[in-house]
């Protein structure tokens, strides 16, 4: 089969699904869709490690930290200005990523 053919067939089976099976082939159209790396990123298998002490004393110095700011981080600029970079040395691609 042609490209052509390829696609006007894939139409004809879409038209053929019923109502309830929809949404799952436009999700499994949207994951053929997606870039390697995301497609590797929405496979990936869940970290299920459990978090060791160090760790967890990490995030609670972390969430210490954030909490006697108001819930608030350090903006990205002032970061990048520490490193004499601005947000026009990072520009974005074509897809607003």
């Amino acid at each position: 089969m042609d490209s052509v053919s390829d696609k006007h067939h894939a139409h004809e089976l879409i038209e053929r699904l019923p109502a309830s099976q929809l949404d799952a082939a436009v999700r499994f159209l949207e994951f053929m869709l997606l870039d390697p790396v995301s497609r590797s990123i929405a496979t990936a298998p869940v970290d299920d490690e459990p978090l060791t002490a160090e760790e967890e004393q990490a995030l609670a110095r972390a969430d210490a930290w954030l909490n006697e700011r108001g819930g608030r981080g350090i903006p990205h600029e002032e970061i990048l200005a520490e490193f004499g970079l601005t947000m026009k040395d990072f520009p974005l691609n074509g897809n607003g990523a």
